[in-house]
């Protein structure tokens, strides 16, 4: 008590004391209070890490208007209040509802939807398996808590290899898979619909395509089923290697970025958003995100990788029987084997 008293005579105390009564006096002229207590938010959404990926995930969310409010955790204490504050300077501008912060996962109990966004990056020298066991280690205490935080959320997995990874949060939630999702090939497939308009003289809107699979080298362009304008990309003709080399465009794309800025981070966080807006508002849209693919297309392992879905209030609602060709179908398979030969090595 000697040292909070000792605290409050200092001048800077005393002036924030003071502003403080002064707003509160401010308060009861302006205000008549109604209800004992404010309402709780309807739709809590948290991100859990707060680096450029973290911070492009929210500032999507909230530019779209999802979700009463929006929470940031990040071990980096002092890192998440200047983002929150940041955030906070610009409620009257755009709108925003309200943003909150912490340097643990308390600030995130009663979440609707926890986004996922933590993770450590490589070391010089480090194989794969070994940053993805770090990873897994770090996803063991944020999973388990953000689980016990928020019972009732779903959990959407970002971090790379956001395939992998997304198995281990389904492995140390406890959840069941239909509340576990990885953005998987969501952006993938939006890099192959707007490299797709781009050659046709469209936006990207106008161009349909799946990229599934493994988000990465692996993953699966489902030609056959591509439409440009309504129109089968098989009817249009030309040499189907062209439209292959698309396909490459889009895997090569993630590095173009990496290579100029040191990260990918816009085009993500749009891509959360976007898978975001289908589980708050129920839409029922299909993405093409990482999901439980044992039994489906020759898969019998324990694989999460990238499959049409229709998201919803309750995560991932339905799979879509997409028709694939032969190749395809193999391709596939082949994917979900890459993923395994990793993920039976990890340790939990």
């Amino acid at each position: 008590m000697s040292r909070l008293l000792a605290a409050l005579r200092s001048p800077g105390a005393r002036r924030r004391a003071s502003a403080a009564a002064l707003c509160t006096d401010a308060r009861s002229e302006l205000l008549q209070p109604c209800a004992q207590a404010p309402a709780a938010p309807r739709a809590k959404v948290s991100v859990v890490g707060a680096g450029a990926v973290g911070m492009a995930c929210a500032v999507s969310i909230l530019l779209r208007g999802l979700g009463d409010e929006l929470a940031l955790a990040d071990l980096d204490a002092a890192r998440v209040r200047a983002e929150v504050l940041d955030l906070q300077h610009g409620a009257a501008l755009a709108r925003l509802p309200a943003v909150v912060g912490a340097g643990d996962l308390s600030v995130t109990a009663g979440s609707r939807l926890v986004v996922l966004s933590a993770g450590a990056r490589q070391r010089e020298g480090e194989s794969r398996l070994a940053l993805l066991q770090r990873n897994v280690a770090v996803f063991r205490g944020l999973v388990a808590d953000a689980v016990r935080l928020s019972p009732a959320c779903t959990l959407l997995v970002v971090s790379n290899p956001v395939d992998v990874l997304t198995y281990a949060a389904w492995r140390l939630s406890g959840l069941p898979p239909a509340r576990v999702l990885g953005s998987g090939c969501n952006l993938d497939t939006a890099r192959l619909r707007f490299l797709l308009g781009r050659r046709l003289g469209l936006h990207a809107e106008s161009c349909q395509g799946w990229v599934l699979g493994e988000h990465g080298d692996s993953s699966v362009a489902v030609w056959s089923g591509a439409q440009a304008a309504g129109q089968p990309l098989a009817a249009l003709g030309g040499d189907p290697a062209r439209w292959a080399q698309l396909h490459r465009d889009v895997v090569a794309g993630a590095h173009e970025v990496i290579r100029g800025k040191g990260y990918t981070s816009w085009a993500i966080g749009l891509s959360v958003a976007d898978l975001a807006e289908s589980l708050l508002r129920d839409l029922r849209r299909v993405h093409p995100v990482s999901t439980l693919a044992r039994g489906l297309y020759g898969v019998e392992a324990d694989v999460f990788l990238s499959l049409p879905c229709v998201l919803g209030g309750g995560g991932v609602a339905d799979l879509v029987k997409i028709r694939l060709s032969p190749d395809e179908r193999a391709r596939l398979r082949k994917s979900a084997d890459t993923l395994w030969a990793v993920q039976k090595e990890l340790r939990f």
